[in-house]
């Protein structure tokens, strides 16, 4: 996916396409986010319907804004879990007439209250640590052990941030956002119990686990961040 800037009388854009997020695009063409929040007047969750144009600042060549080759611009829609939380959902949806359909998603509801006590998802075994691991990798999360179909449990009370599979390597993906900041997250799931916008409480089972995505077996890959910043479960939940 390598996008394209339109030129026009008014100005260049780019055309919203399906699985592309707002920090994306704004990578993609060398820009700083929260200029391309300030110029399209982007709201709170920053989620992009496919179809309408975002303005890009300038014009080509101009205002110092720095070419991108083809690699670059396509490197820039390889998504992480931390782009998907600040930039927005990957945009979703099928261009029809009329502004409601080619709406973005509301704001998630408000979390308010303490942090969750946070519970293990399932009873598995960890089969791979959080931390740096060999070739310069570094997992941000646990991997627990688990069997096709079993059951995927809130590790606490929250909202569904964000429910898809566009994230590369993680396969079907669900990212859970607490009170006090935090963020949980369960990918290579069998089956997604559960949507964007849903309240959830812990215990409750959300998905089913599986090895969707960039996995040889069956396993959840779970994550707890503070903010952005990941943090090892097993020294927050403990009892493994």
């Amino acid at each position: 996916m390598v996008p394209a800037a339109m030129v026009t009388p008014q100005g260049r854009f780019h055309a919203v396409k399906a699985g592309e997020t707002g920090i994306a695009i704004a990578r993609a063409y060398g820009l700083v986010w929260r200029d391309l929040i300030a110029l399209n007047q982007l709201r709170e969750p920053f989620v992009l319907a496919v179809g309408p144009r975002l303005r890009l600042p300038g014009v080509l060549g101009v205002s110092g804004v720095p070419a991108r080759t083809l690699e670059q611009r396509a490197r820039a829609f390889d998504l992480s879990i931390d782009d998907v939380m600040t930039g927005g959902q990957p945009a979703a949806g099928r261009v029809t007439r009329g502004a409601a359909a080619n709406a973005p998603p509301a704001a998630l509801p408000t979390i308010t209250g303490d942090a969750p006590a946070f519970r293990w998802p399932l009873p598995g075994r960890i089969i791979s640590g959080f931390g740096a691991k060999p070739g310069g990798r570094f997992n941000d999360g646990v991997n627990l052990k688990a069997s096709n179909g079993e059951a995927v449990r809130a590790a606490g009370d929250g909202v569904v941030a964000y429910a898809g599979d566009a994230i590369a390597g993680f396969g079907n993906l669900l990212l859970v956002k607490h009170a006090g900041g935090w963020v949980s997250a369960y990918a290579h799931n069998e089956a997604l119990l559960v949507a964007r916008g849903s309240r959830v409480k812990a215990g409750e089972a959300i998905a089913r686990a599986g090895q969707s995505g960039a996995v040889a077996e069956p396993q959840l890959h779970f994550e707890l961040r503070r903010g952005r910043t990941p943090v090892d479960p097993a020294k927050v939940i403990g009892g493994r």
